[in-house]
């Protein structure tokens, strides 16, 4: 998305820039999309081979992307892509499409990626990436023409496959999260509560969620994050607010196969 998460906003609000939501998607947002759970043990049963969601993005208010995200499972692997579409008057000023991807396997503890790539085009100057190397513990991110190596810790996600890691953890007597993540620029540690039975309403309908909220240190942004049981524990609606703008995720449709 101009728009999809890396950190967010300032610069958003005040001119929808080329780097704007773009930025969003890459750090902050999906800095809280996929998440694992500290010591939460896997829930495999169950899980689709197949899921695709489509979202509308807003920021403050105004109608900016369109957004589809798409994850496959097959012979013990996973695929994850996401594609943001400008609108309206951002797709004047934006008018390439941001893609993710992300791949890896499938263990008995969720999602374990190999690659994750985030860019606008293959000329990009904002491409960014992550190497996961399991066997020596490290972790390459790639992005502003640096390189960069890192110890890998355990359960490490990026910023896509954390959206499908949500469907592996179990939920129960679950009051609070933490989780690393990649965005390919950083790897960082989130923490968030967890609190079950939140209604939100959506153009599906109304849904019963769990309603996840970011632990933060004053002048952090806000996240929040509402993933639906009932659909496979898929995040149905993301907000983000930073200096003063907000930007929002909200599902509009939903196929999940088998």
């Amino acid at each position: 998305m101009c728009f999809n998460p890396r950190p967010l906003f300032p610069e958003t609000a005040r001119c929808l820039s080329v780097r704007s939501l773009a930025d969003m998607r890459f750090n902050a947002i999906i800095a809280a999309i996929t998440l694992l759970f500290a010591g939460a043990p896997a829930a495999q049963a169950g899980t689709p081979d197949s899921v695709k969601l489509t979202y509308d993005v807003t920021l403050n208010g105004l109608h900016i992307a369109h957004m589809t995200e798409q994850f496959e499972a097959r012979e013990g692997r996973y695929r994850a892509v996401s594609e943001s579409v400008p609108v309206g008057l951002f797709a004047l000023v934006q008018r390439r499409p941001a893609r993710f991807v992300s791949h890896g396997r499938i263990t008995a503890h969720g999602l374990r990626p190999d690659q994750f790539e985030g860019a606008r085009g293959a000329d990009d100057p904002r491409r960014a990436s992550a190497e996961f190397d399991w066997e020596a513990q490290r972790i390459t991110l790639d992005h502003d023409g640096q390189n960069q190596s890192l110890e890998l810790p355990g359960g490490a996600q990026d910023r896509l496959s954390m959206m499908y890691q949500f469907m592996f953890l179990a939920y129960d007597r679950v009051s609070e999260l933490a989780f690393p993540m990649t965005n390919g620029r950083k790897l960082d540690r989130y923490r968030y509560s967890v609190t079950a039975e939140v209604e939100i309403a959506t153009p599906l309908g109304r849904m019963s969620t769990l309603h996840l909220v970011k632990l933060r240190d004053p002048g952090d942004s806000v996240t929040e994050i509402w993933i639906a049981p009932q659909h496979a524990h898929l995040p149905m609606r993301m907000l983000v607010v930073e200096n003063g703008s907000r930007y929002e995720q909200l599902v509009t449709s939903i196929e999940i196969k088998p």
